[in-house]
């Protein structure tokens, strides 16, 4: 993994920093490579049950290289979209920490984790349209499936950015802190995450980012199967167990 994205663990949370400070953590394919390669250990690794994806210097991410994009570069890995995880995301949960700017690519980048927890001062856009280009790796696809379609059209069509505290507002931001607070903030919701039934949270995660493209008929069916396997664990019959001995449960992710 390159010098352009560090990661470093934290108890049960994987962090992943975006680490191109000088050109605003501008997406080009060594960032791409990564992150992609950092959320698949994430995935991969007993003990860390959640994610936190942020960017060194103040900034999340001011979008794609247009220099290394020029260069013929793309911050997209085939089959799997910006980064790795526009396409194809982690089963477990990811949470942008985002100060300062997310915008274009890295705004898209935001929509693809889970939770956006960022300080009061960030700024979001999606500012394509203004180069005669198309949100194309995520934000005209999936920001009206987060927010309320008239507002994902406003901030699509017009280029112009929002405060996080708009973006609270409208249901795109979970939680506002204080100006660099942004990553303890977010480390603060994984560990609340991580100290649940690992199968569960990945279970629940998975029916609800696939509800929207089932009927209430698939909805039923297709929880239910993802469910099932979970209710038959040994973490069930541990959660269950600790409850009754009230004690703190000792998840084995089985």
């Amino acid at each position: 993994m390159s010098d352009e994205v560090l990661v470093e663990r934290r108890g049960p949370v994987q962090v992943i920093t975006i680490n191109r400070p000088a050109v605003k953590n501008a997406l080009d394919a060594g960032v791409a490579s990564g992150v992609a390669a950092a959320v698949d250990e994430l995935d991969e690794t007993d003990g860390l049950w959640a994610g936190v994806l942020t960017g060194a210097g103040g900034t999340f991410s001011a979008g794609m290289d247009l220099k290394a994009w020029l260069r013929g570069e793309t911050p997209a890995i085939p089959g799997r979209g910006l980064c790795g995880i526009s396409m194809t995301p982690p089963r477990k949960p990811l949470i942008a920490a985002v100060e300062g700017w997310a915008l274009a690519g890295g705004f898209e980048l935001l929509l693809a984790c889970d939770l956006v927890v960022a300080s009061r001062s960030a700024r979001l856009g999606v500012p394509e349209v203004k180069r005669s280009l198309v949100a194309r790796a995520g934000a005209a696809l999936q920001l009206p499936r987060r927010i309320p379609y008239a507002i994902a059209l406003e901030l699509l069509l017009t280029g112009e950015p929002i405060s996080a505290v708009r973006a609270a507002e409208v249901g795109l931001v979970n939680r506002l802190t204080d100006e660099g607070g942004a990553l303890e903030g977010a480390l603060e919701l994984a560990r609340t995450i991580a100290a649940n039934g690992p199968l569960a949270v990945e279970a629940t995660k998975r029916i609800a980012r696939s509800a929207a493209d089932w009927t209430l008929e698939e909805g039923w069916a297709e929880s239910f199967d993802i469910a099932e396997p979970v209710f038959r664990s040994e973490d069930a019959s541990e959660g269950a167990t600790a409850f009754a001995e009230k004690r703190a449960p000792v998840w084995k992710g089985r």
